[in-house]
């Protein structure tokens, strides 16, 4: 016990280093640089104007703003991230999450029902990214709840995470194969209803990890559960199984803003089902009515007499009085909407919602829990009587920004510690159904012991067979800009870094190959089932911008992005997801061999492992050829023949 509570301790002094990290960088960024560096640093736009404004879920203000100077600045903004609006006059600050980012507008939620007057009187604004003590405040709490609790459930669930008692598992009750899973995937489904204390699905790239994590979900609702959390560190992944209970049709409530916009997430939100209760039109009504007693009350004129005075204390009072009984009726909405839901979703911080933080769960679902840090997971896990964990440890880790932290071993997740602990609680999904053999080959030598098996509707797929105007062709590709002085360049204190040349090589890479593909309206042409998907991947922000600029540039990749064919993003961004053809843009080429966080090779694990029938890696093997896992993957890609140097390229052009 004692051994268990000082790693607890020590996980807390760590997590306090990794908050004065965060919190340094955030105040080096902001409040010690002027707007102008804020913004060379890609944190700010300035000035910005209000182009539209609408009422978004829960009566918050939504704003949408464009920058009107420096508009193709390179910037670090993204949907998700906290920021506030705020003037250079005598204003204050708006707070918000960042809905969506577009070349020079961005969709910012904010904390407030009504636009402060300052937004009205002419200042020049700007918009900056914020930081977030939220997170930290709640894996405080969750922290100090683990290590105080005692003859508890929640006693018994932290020795049994931490490896200080052994789980349970109900050998003896019978499991009915589920017909659409392989066997491996029905052998974690079982293990999930035998466990009394914890399991753990381990989901390699491919293996179908999601589509498990949901027929185990609808398992336990079947042995007579009542009430389970589904949640995960991002809200990509919340709102992905969100959608996938949805249609399984699970009554199921998304507490918080999904990260994207449709009508199957957005129906499912808290907010949409009070909307759709059937007491919402008096809730509805009773708010008018507060608010014409409001407009009424601030009608009234400074000069007036003591009658004018009594009728709009009146008023207000009134408004008041009607308000507390619409918040009432509110709760009660609330209240009885999740006394008979039968799944809540929510991200891991989300999970102390006010509306949702005194409810107790008969199991708690924790998706990729293998890049959540431990302290996210105790949030659900305070209101647990028992957790399943699903993820993978050889993909992407958790964020650290401290350095000291990260020596520490806050890197270091819930999910590994129970998997190494309490072994016979784990199952690994070994069937992929996602990628060609040649692309899954190198992950499954590095991080799988070879043990993934591809299915044999994946294995010899390619472009071709799939899409016969495209030649048949390589299925890896290794183009070398070594050589081509295609240097990285760093944004301001190194916050970021980009590689213009290496990405316009890639755009045109991509356009040559794309030459005999033509786009096509997919609901309106039923010849062909799926339209082709593409996606570009780099680890950097900058880098990440400077393509999706050039993607505006070129007709075709414009034209598929428009249709949601063509994709840009981080490596974060592409967890869980596929794509028929899949570019990575590796960035770093400099005369030191520095690499940076490319060092982490889980996060290029992913990378590595979203493409289905085509993959092309863009980087200078001078640079990359340094690093003993990236060594091996040049030889690899020598092995297959998919090694190309960009001078072949640039001769052909």
């Amino acid at each position: 016990m004692d051994k268990i509570l000082d790693e607890l301790l020590e996980v807390r002094a760590l997590l306090k280093l990794e908050q004065e990290e965060d919190r340094k960088q955030y105040q080096l960024k902001n409040a010690q640089t002027s707007i102008t560096e804020r913004k060379a640093l890609g944190i700010c736009w300035y000035p910005v104007s209000i182009v539209k404004q609408e009422v978004g879920f829960g009566n918050k203000m939504v704003v949408e703003l464009e920058r009107t100077s420096a508009r193709d600045q390179l910037h670090m903004f993204q949907a998700g991230s906290s920021a506030a609006l705020f003037t250079n006059g005598e204003g204050g600050s708006l707070n918000g999450v960042v809905l969506e980012v577009k070349r020079n507008k961005l969709r910012l939620a904010t904390s407030k029902e009504d636009l402060p007057d300052w937004v009205y009187g002419g200042s020049r604004m700007a918009v900056e990214l914020t930081f977030d003590e939220v997170s930290y405040r709640e894996m405080e709490i969750a922290l100090m709840k683990v290590m105080e609790a005692e003859k508890s459930r929640l006693a018994q669930l932290r020795d049994i995470l931490l490896g200080a008692e052994p789980a349970i598992f109900r050998r003896e009750r019978s499991y009915s194969p589920i017909p659409s899973l392989n066997q491996s995937q029905n052998e974690a489904v079982k293990n999930i209803v035998q466990a009394k204390d914890v399991a753990i699905i381990h989901g390699p790239p491919g293996t179908g990890k999601t589509t498990t994590l949901v027929q185990a979900i609808i398992k336990t609702l079947e042995s007579g559960e009542r009430k389970l959390l589904v949640t995960a560190p991002s809200n990509t992944a919340v709102d992905l199984l969100t959608e996938k209970l949805a249609e399984q049709d699970i009554n199921v409530i998304r507490i918080g803003n999904p990260s994207r916009v449709s009508e199957v997430l957005l129906e499912h939100t808290l907010d949409a089902q009070i909307m759709h209760h059937r007491d919402f039109k008096m809730l509805k009504k009773l708010r008018k009515s507060a608010q014409e007693y409001k407009s009424m009350a601030g009608q009234y004129k400074r000069n007036f007499g003591p009658h004018e005075r009594e009728q709009r204390r009146f008023m207000q009072e009134e408004s008041k009085r009607v308000l507390a009984q619409a918040d009432d009726i509110e709760q009660y909405i609330t209240d009885d909407l999740l006394e008979n839901v039968q799944v809540i979703t929510c991200t891991l911080v989300g999970s102390a919602n006010r509306v949702i933080r005194h409810l107790q769960y008969d199991t708690v679902f924790i998706d990729e829990a293998a890049q959540a840090l431990e302290p996210a997971c105790w949030i659900p896990i305070t209101r647990a009587n028992r957790v399943v964990l699903a993820g993978d440890h050889c993909q992407l880790p958790p964020t650290v920004k401290s350095l000291a932290a990260e020596k520490g071993g806050l890197g270091r997740t819930l999910f590994e510690k129970c998997i190494e602990r309490q072994p016979e609680s784990g199952v690994m999904l070994k069937t992929q159904y996602r990628m060609h053999e040649l692309i899954m080959g190198f992950s499954n030598q590095q991080f799988y012991g070879g043990e993934l098996q591809a299915h044999e509707s994946v294995k010899t797929a390619t472009l071709h067979d799939v899409f016969s105007e495209f030649a048949p062709g390589l299925v890896v590709e290794f183009i070398d800009t070594a050589g081509c002085g295609f240097n990285e360049q760093t944004m301001g204190e190194g916050s970021s870094t980009a590689n213009p040349e290496e990405a316009d090589l890639l755009i045109n890479h991509l356009v040559q190959l794309l030459q005999p593909y033509e786009p096509f309206d997919y609901k309106e042409n039923e010849a062909q089932e799926k339209p082709l998907r593409i996606g570009i991947i780099s680890p950097y922000r900058a880098q990440i911008n400077y393509l999706k600029d050039q993607v505006e540039h070129e007709p075709k990749l414009f034209k598929l992005q428009n249709k949601r064919q063509l994709s840009v993003g981080t490596v974060d961004s592409f967890q869980g997801q596929e794509r028929d053809i899949m570019y990575i843009s590796m960035v770093r080429s400099n005369p030191e061999g520095e690499i940076g966080f490319l060092a982490d090779i889980r996060r290029m694990n992913v990378a590595m492992t979203r493409a289905k029938k085509k993959m092309v890696i863009v980087g200078d093997s001078a640079t990359l050829g340094v690093n003993d896992f990236y060594n091996q993957f040049l030889q690899y890609a020598e092995g297959i023949g998919a090694y190309r140097s960009a001078w072949e390229l640039l001769t052909e052009e």
